[in-house]
């Protein structure tokens, strides 16, 4: 089944409504997103979070606060008393803040953690009902070829053997989804990249891990199965895929913004160096 809210703008239906695809959530009375200590029993999801246009995640609380401070003296909706309050409040799994017609969310480390932040949200947004959506992942990573301060907008998250695919093993089957991301959102964000000219931006692939360590070739874990050689081998192959960058994240963040419908892009920092 699939499902979504939609709204009609000059006798058009909206093009960017959130989709779900969970015929069970139409047969709920009450939703409980546990991760983020929301329920649709005592929150009015579409008169708190109706008017969200845009959603920053990013790894950890601090940072995101950080950043909610920042875009609100930017927006010129600063709170005279430079309180913003965590929405998630009460649960030490993620934290959720707002300005205007903007969030942003932490979502931890690692592929399992942004999935279950993104369930979340993307209900959410669905209860809310939510139209015309922007997801941002704003975060660090692992630069190839890449000096540290130089800033990846994702052009295509890719696994491992750098294919442009999210793996998700669900009742016992694999399911392949596609990483797809908005090429145009990419393109604006290098464009403002380029004019702000504080840093250098590039675009090219991501690599998604499962791991900080063997999977992304480091030297330094508790165990590593492969040589200096091996390694440098395995980071040039990568770049001549076209990868730039490697993270834990943007796999499923790319997978599920487009089962979704909302228009999603992934920009990093660089604070190392691969190769």
């Amino acid at each position: 089944m699939h499902s979504g809210f939609s709204e009609e703008r000059n006798g058009e239906q909206c093009e960017r409504s959130i989709c779900v695809n969970n015929p069970n959530l139409e047969s709920m009375k009450e939703d409980i997103l546990y991760h983020l200590n929301l329920d649709t029993a005592s929150h009015d999801f579409p008169k708190q979070f109706g008017d969200v246009k845009f959603v920053c995640v990013g790894g950890s609380p601090w940072r995101m606060k950080s950043f909610t401070e920042y875009i609100a003296k930017e927006l010129g909706l600063e709170d005279p008393k430079g309180e913003y309050p965590n929405i998630c409040e009460g649960t030490d799994r993620y934290a959720m803040y707002k300005v205007g017609p903007i969030l942003s969310v932490s979502h931890g480390i690692g592929i399992p953690s942004i999935s279950i932040m993104l369930h979340e949200l993307i209900k959410l947004l669905y209860h809310a009902r939510c139209t015309d959506v922007t997801i941002v992942r704003i975060g660090t990573s692992g630069g190839i070829g890449l000096q540290p301060g130089t800033v990846v907008v994702t052009k295509q998250p890719v696994d491992a053997m750098f294919l442009p695919r999210f793996e998700q093993v669900v009742l016992g089957k694999t399911v392949v989804r596609s990483t797809e991301l908005d090429v145009e959102l990419a393109e604006e964000l290098l464009q403002c990249g380029k004019e702000l000219a504080e840093f250098e931006t590039v675009i090219g692939n991501t690599m998604c891990t499962l791991d900080f360590y063997e999977g992304q070739a480091r030297l330094d874990g508790a165990f590593c199965s492969y040589t200096e050689e091996e390694k440098q081998n395995y980071l040039s192959e990568a770049y001549a895929a076209g990868v730039r960058n490697i993270e834990m994240e943007s796999s499923v963040f790319a997978a599920m913004c487009k089962l979704s419908n909302i228009r999603g892009s992934i920009r990093s920092e660089v604070l190392d160096a691969a190769v």
